[in-house]
């Protein structure tokens, strides 16, 4: 699917006792008995996810008598950020609205503080991580709840048969089904000795280099391996620094053994370079997979999902999480934030991610070992780490750790894969690093 480019200026425009009681006491619903109640929802592209969702909120409905209105609102086209830009223009629309990674900032000031169901939420559910804290927090307020309808990890999915033969890797040795990781080799350097292996192969890794998510992602988690940020936590330009030129002269490296079209790659290449079975690796979420195990069941069942290699500074894995906002102007808070509780319940969470075949990933750390991830096949197991149940790895998103609303204009305008292409086609260095300079002092000034 293809980024329409904006401009900055496009850009800026279009974007507890009590609490406890939220979960432990019943409900009074004369507070809203017989109200009305309207939710966005991202259209789930897996068959039947829709319906766990929309049963959820019937089941809430129902005992609580209010009537709730259901959308489905697409990503394709961008459709759902487009919403989320009109109703906040309108302060008009949904009283909750699916929101992804970024728009919660972007929205903050019109959202509803949402402390009062995160606190019981946390303490019944488990701790968030910090990408979580980044993407839903403003100053220790939480300004949305995460929701796992959409939330994913963009980790390795190899291809057993030809990792194992060219690159002698075997992927299930180094992450076993209901155990804990042995990757300790599982370094970039390993990584890229793979990447060279399997491209003499002819299976090269199926990794993009151009301006949609998928490729944004891989490069934000490489970076970071490497300590790599463009902006620091104080909104400090940090581009000219040892770790940036690390990250990018490997970078240089790994093109090489790259299909040579990756910077044309959009976030549908890497899925049909696995179903077609060109490639050994690719990185996604199991939506690759699915397709696989639909429309070429020999490919899914040699696919197995693991864990990012490690840099020199630690292991680094994509990580986009959705959220639930209520807008500040919606005429039902408390209803709201009832159906939200109602959907956060580890009950809701086990129907959803199953309802996923997987692929919907919950924020707390006592949800990340359900039964569905052990059990998916072919083969099974296949997905068993794809949720991070050991914490092997550090879930991140691209240009983190800047200030929220600066990382998203250097994730939307792709300035990481950009500064890649720009040096691994042969521009110096220092020539890159002053561009990719001059675009952050852009974003920030805006």
């Amino acid at each position: 699917m293809s980024r329409r480019k904006l401009s900055r200026r496009q850009f800026v425009a279009a974007t507890a006792l009590s609490s406890a009681a939220l979960i432990t006491a019943p409900y009074v619903r004369g507070a809203y008995a017989a109200g009305t109640l309207s939710i966005g929802l991202w259209d789930h592209w897996v068959p039947g996810a829709n319906k766990a969702s929309t049963d959820l909120v019937n089941e809430w409905a129902e005992k609580e008598k209010v009537e709730v209105k259901i959308d489905y609102i697409t990503s394709n086209g961008r459709k759902n950020e487009i919403t989320i830009a009109a109703e906040a223009q309108a302060k008009s629309g949904h009283d909750i609205l699916a929101m992804p990674t970024w728009w919660p900032h972007a929205q903050t000031e019109l959202l509803e503080p949402m402390n009062d169901v995160m606190t019981p939420l946390i303490a019944q559910n488990g701790a968030v991580n910090d990408t979580v804290k980044y993407l839903g927090q403003l100053d220790g307020k939480w300004h949305a709840v995460p929701f796992c309808i959409g939330s994913q990890i963009k980790g390795p999915c190899s291809r057993i048969d030809l990792m194992k033969k060219f690159a002698n890797i075997d992927v299930q040795e180094m992450y076993p089904a209901g155990s804990q990781p042995k990757a300790d080799n599982w370094t970039m350097e390993t990584f890229l000795k793979a990447a060279e292996a399997c491209h003499k192969g002819g299976v090269p890794f199926g990794i993009g280099l151009g301006e949609t998510s998928d490729s944004v992602d891989t490069a934000g988690a490489i970076f970071q391996s490497f300590g790599a940020q463009l902006v620091d936590a104080k909104g400090n330009l940090t581009v000219k620094t040892d770790e940036v030129r690390q990250a990018l002269e490997y970078y240089k490296k790994l093109i090489a053994f790259l299909p040579p079209d990756a910077g044309a790659w959009d976030d549908a290449s890497n899925n049909r370079w696995l179903v077609s079975g060109k490639g050994a690796l690719i990185m996604n979420p199991p939506s690759a997979w699915a397709v696989a195990k639909r429309d070429a069941p020999q490919i899914a069942e040699q696919c197995w999902t693991h864990g990012f290699p490690k840099g020199p500074k630690g292991r680094f894995a994509p990580h986009l999480p959705y959220f639930l906002a209520v807008w500040n102007f919606s005429k039902n808070k408390a209803a709201a934030k009832s159906l939200i509780t109602h959907l956060s319940q580890p009950t809701s969470i086990e129907k959803l991610v199953a309802a996923s075949g997987g692929y919907d990933l919950p924020a707390y750390e006592k949800l990340t070992t359900l039964k569905t991830w052990a059990e998916e096949a072919p083969p099974k197991g296949t997905l068993y780490h794809y949720p991070n149940p050991y914490n092997h790895q550090i879930l991140s998103i691209a240009a983190s750790p800047a200030p929220p609303k600066v990382a998203q204009q250097i994730y939307v305008q792709a300035t990481l894969t950009k500064m890649c292409l720009r040096h691994g086609q042969g521009e110096k260095m220092e020539s890159t690093l002053a561009w990719a300079e001059g675009e952050c002092e852009g974003f920030m000034r805006s």
